[in-house]
């Protein structure tokens, strides 16, 4: 469902700023792969994901959604590909907007824009129905503004537009980072339910070592741009913190430098 053969992406190249974010890049993700990633203070982990989502063009390399290849696509032509979920639970959905007009836009999204725009008594129904499984009183609130429900509500709204049509790859980025742990549980067994439910494929970054482990099917850890551990299976289940920082020690030669992961 996604390669990545061999990205390199160098930021602010031939200055004093200069830095290598990806190093040489490749990983392959199977169709239905829910893969966890974690690294260090600027590994590449969130780079990874505008590359794959267009936000950058890469300096080499290629990027392959479900057989198309998109290296050189624009990032509003990859959208119909993609089902994004960012850290900030302000973006992601438009705050102006009712909870209803924001479900039309994800619906619609990939489609030409006509003039036939009106909500269907058909589709307020569906987003109904849809709200319901968030069980967040959302369901009865539909002409209510985004920019009233509180990160939590808003995170849950923004991962339910992400996966509306069933996106080639889903790309969560750090998305529980902003919320507080009894809502950030909420959020992530939603994204489970829904991932399972719709088979997607996706890619989690979290800086929390025991979310990663204890999410998807695969988890890498990057460091320097480029991927040094990739485990899965019961592999995979057997892991413990410990042996995580363990291994990148080992791998990488350094201690592990992310403040938020140690004190997760």
């Amino acid at each position: 469902m996604l390669e990545l053969k061999n990205i390199y992406k160098t930021f602010n190249a031939g200055t004093v700023n200069e830095k290598r974010a990806l190093n040489d890049l490749s990983i392959t993700l199977n169709d239905g792969d829910f893969v966890t990633i974690i690294g260090g203070n600027g590994a590449g982990k969130s780079t990874m994901l505008n590359m794959i989502a267009g936000v950058y063009p890469v300096d080499s390399g290629s990027i392959i959604i479900d057989g198309t290849d998109v290296t050189k696509l624009p990032e509003f032509k990859r959208a119909k590909y993609l089902g994004r979920v960012f850290q900030d639970p302000m973006m992601g959905t438009a705050a102006d907007m009712w909870i209803e007009e924001n479900m039309a836009l994800a619906a619609r999204r990939g489609q030409a824009r006509g003039l036939k725009w009106a909500i269907t008594n058909k589709e307020r129904n569906k987003f109904k129905e849809m709200l319901a499984e968030l069980d967040l009183g959302l369901e009865n609130r539909l002409s209510t503004k985004v920019g009233l429900l509180s990160g939590g509500q808003r995170q849950a709204l923004t991962l339910l537009m992400a996966v509306m049509k069933k996106p080639k790859l889903l790309l969560l980025d750090e998305h529980t980072a902003a919320l507080d742990p009894k809502t950030a549980a909420k959020v992530l067994a939603l994204s489970d339910k829904f991932i399972e439910e719709e088979k997607l494929t996706a890619l989690m970054v979290t800086h929390n070592m025991k979310d990663a482990i204890a999410h998807g099917n695969r988890l890498i850890m990057m460091n320097n741009g480029k991927i040094i551990l990739d485990v899965s299976g019961e592999e995979k289940k057997k892991l413990t913190v410990e042996d995580l920082l363990s291994a990148f020690s080992k791998l990488s030669g350094t201690e592990f430098a992310n403040d938020r992961a140690l004190l997760s």
